[in-house]
């Protein structure tokens, strides 16, 4: 393996989540409001920002639409 199994430990990949999470407050919305975008439940986007559940990419670029950010933006800190 590549070690690309223990990423959702990584802190490059928390760094990730935390900036997607700052962005949702910053744009004032809640767990729920982000999930009734993506027509999940809420404990999807919980799942995730509590790194319980590792996003894929395409996943990641929805989350960003619905919280209303570039996903380019995000790996500029990383």
């Amino acid at each position: 393996m590549c070690g690309l199994a223990k990423s959702i430990w990584d802190e490059e990949y928390r760094k990730l989540i935390d900036a997607l999470k700052m962005a949702r407050k910053s744009a004032g919305l809640t767990q729920q409001d982000v999930a009734d975008r993506l027509g999940r439940p809420q404990s999807f986007v919980a799942k995730v920002e509590g790194c319980e559940r590792r996003l894929d990419v395409v996943e990641f670029l929805h989350l960003c639409r619905a919280i209303g950010a570039d996903p380019a933006s995000f790996f500029e800190n990383i």
